[in-house]
């Protein structure tokens, strides 16, 4: 995964030293029932998540330069919500960030960052984001970064019991860019 940086912040692959970082804000209440998944038990889980990640490299950590501490995730993940348009070249953007550090302004920084390199670098033709409906900040994260609503999808989250939500779908394309 290359590195992304930007004034504030760096995008970087995930090492198994990030997992008390990650521990701190994913044990929150907050933070993962609102993306799909239950709060880690121990950093432990935290450990196995990062495995995960390095793995799957497709989530980065958002680091905060000043404190040279990760607060957050981000992916670029292998998703096509819309199968009438699977021919394209496309990813879907997912963020969690530390309550500590909402209201900063730093997803819409770490989103638009990531918009920038998937079509410059990655030469992407289309890039989604999703959040739940009763999430607002991911919606506003969405909507200031330029994100078009596109539709809406009831779903059962697996890592939470089979919740049902409902998923609204947003995309930008390269040429909207």
């Amino acid at each position: 995964m290359k590195e992304l940086v930007t004034e504030r912040l760096i995008l970087r692959a995930w090492k198994p030293k990030d997992s008390k970082d990650l521990y701190e804000y994913a044990r929150n209440e907050l933070v993962g029932p609102s993306a799909g998944w239950p709060p880690h038990k121990n950093e432990d889980e935290s450990k196995e998540i990062i495995d995960m990640f390095i793995k799957d490299e497709d989530t980065y950590a958002i680091v905060l330069k000043s404190e040279n501490k990760v607060i957050g995730g981000i992916g670029l993940h292998d998703r096509k919500p819309d199968d009438t348009i699977a021919d394209l070249r496309q990813r879907e953007i997912g963020y969690v960030l530390n309550p500590k550090y909402w209201g900063r302004k730093i997803v819409p920084e770490a989103v638009n960052e990531l918009i920038r390199y998937s079509f410059t670098e990655l030469e992407l033709d289309l890039i989604w984001c999703g959040h739940f409906d009763f999430n607002s900040n991911s919606k506003r994260v969405v909507e200031k970064c330029g994100f078009r609503y596109k539709f809406t999808k009831n779903e059962n989250l697996k890592l939470l019991e089979n919740k049902e939500v409902t998923t609204l779908y947003y995309c930008i394309y390269k040429s909207e860019f």
